[in-house]
């Protein structure tokens, strides 16, 4: 598949969403609500489950499954209070030793004059900051479209994963398309000069595993996920806080790091 053939998948009617993913992958889900600051945002869920029996927190993207809930879930486009929410579930799962699990589908934050005006990009900005030292192991997801620092605020993890359709980039191909050729029409070919697919991103070294989902069935996707990531929890359960902490940041230092080698 090309570029714009994984596009089109990650956005696809009918592809999973993050509470098919929660529904799927974890039990007892228990979902809670609102920042304390300003109130609830149906884009983000939020909550409490079980991992294969073990305690984790879930924080996920979700854009809405129907006409009503999209519109009810702001089609997936975080306000302030949603990113602000996750940080509280975030500083709470720190707290009770909890590990978190992010799942990512967002064509970006909402650009809306209420959402500037609350703190946008300050809500972003703290994610970003917060994470990086979450004293708890933490792995992001991207389920479907992963765009913009409305992606990253939820994906500053110990490893970032990403389904085989799913994409991940810094702005959408339409958005590059047009600052670029200015002409949205171009935006197969952005779609391949943003090296968004999976498979860019794991030879580039931004992520560390693909998850196969086999056509239309996400039964063994769900499966081999939930397998992989009580792995992971487990892998770190006995790592000192602080080495977890340093990989972390390292992580992310390495991203576009040139070698001086001739």
């Amino acid at each position: 598949m090309g570029a714009y053939d994984r596009v089109q998948a990650a956005r696809a009617k009918g592809r999973p969403t993050s509470i098919d993913y929660i529904n799927n992958i974890f039990t007892n889900f228990q979902e809670l609500h609102g920042d304390r600051r300003y109130g609830d945002d149906g884009a983000i869920i939020g909550g409490i489950g079980r991992l294969m029996g073990e305690p984790v927190t879930i924080i996920a993207q979700e854009k809405g499954q129907n006409t009503k809930d999209k519109v009810a879930r702001n089609f997936g486009s975080p306000n302030p209070e949603g990113y602000r929410k996750a940080l509280r579930l975030m500083k709470q799962a720190e707290k009770f030793h909890r590990p978190v699990v992010c799942l990512v589908d967002t064509s970006g934050a909402y650009p809306g004059l209420g959402a500037e005006e609350r703190g946008q990009a300050q809500a972003i900005a703290e994610n970003l900051m917060e994470m990086m030292t979450l004293r708890t192991p933490v792995i992001s997801v991207l389920v479907g479209e992963g765009g913009s620092g409305g992606a990253l605020a939820l994906a500053v993890s110990d490893e970032v994963w990403m389904m085989e359709n799913s994409i991940y980039s810094v702005i959408s191909p339409e958005g590059c398309a047009s600052i670029l050729w200015r002409d949205a029409r171009k935006v197969k070919e952005a779609s391949e000069c943003l090296r968004l697919t999976a498979e860019d991103l794991l030879s580039l070294g931004v992520i560390e595993r693909i998850i196969p989902e086999s056509g239309k069935d996400f039964s063994n996707a769900y499966m081999n996920l939930q397998t992989w990531l009580k792995k992971a929890i487990d892998d770190r359960r006995d790592v000192d806080i602080d080495e977890l902490l340093a990989k972390r940041y390292e992580r992310f230092r390495k991203f576009g790091r040139v070698s001086n080698e001739v």
